[in-house]
């Protein structure tokens, strides 16, 4: 019997939580430069990001499916447990033109001998990193 899961029609979708969704809606398409799919209820947003789906809501309480469970965006931004990294041609020029959009970085981009890297975040605090390998 063929598997089920997962198979090469299945598509990962990403979940960030955020506290404004207009804000976001902004932020998302104008400094990441996301293509907006779809805007739902004032509470969720569906974005399209090389090649990936990125579904954007406001927080939000238990559901019959999910009773354990409350969306919240993250309350301390220096403490994550995921983020979302961009594998770059060059992250110095990546780095310069997400400044010019107005993204507000931790630290220029840093060169550990292998990879030059920089991270940045969202407006409420979800952690992004840009990378590039040395050639």
């Amino acid at each position: 019997m063929p598997a089920v899961f997962p198979t090469d029609e299945m598509e990962l979708t990403r979940l960030l939580v955020v506290r404004d969704i207009g804000i976001a809606r902004d932020w998302y398409t104008q400094v990441l430069g996301a293509t907006l799919h779809g805007e739902y209820g004032g509470t969720s947003l569906v974005l399209r990001i090389t090649g990936a789906w990125l579904l954007v809501v406001t927080g939000g309480a238990p559901t019959e499916d999910k009773p354990t469970v409350t969306f919240a965006a993250p309350e301390d931004p220096d403490r994550i447990s995921a983020e979302l990294i961009f594998r770059v041609p060059d992250c110095r020029a990546a780095y310069d033109e997400l400044v010019g959009r107005g993204a507000t970085f931790l630290h220029e981009p840093v060169d550990n001998g292998y990879e030059v890297r920089a991270f940045f975040r969202d407006p409420d605090g979800h952690l992004f990193e840009i990378s590039s390998l040395h050639s």
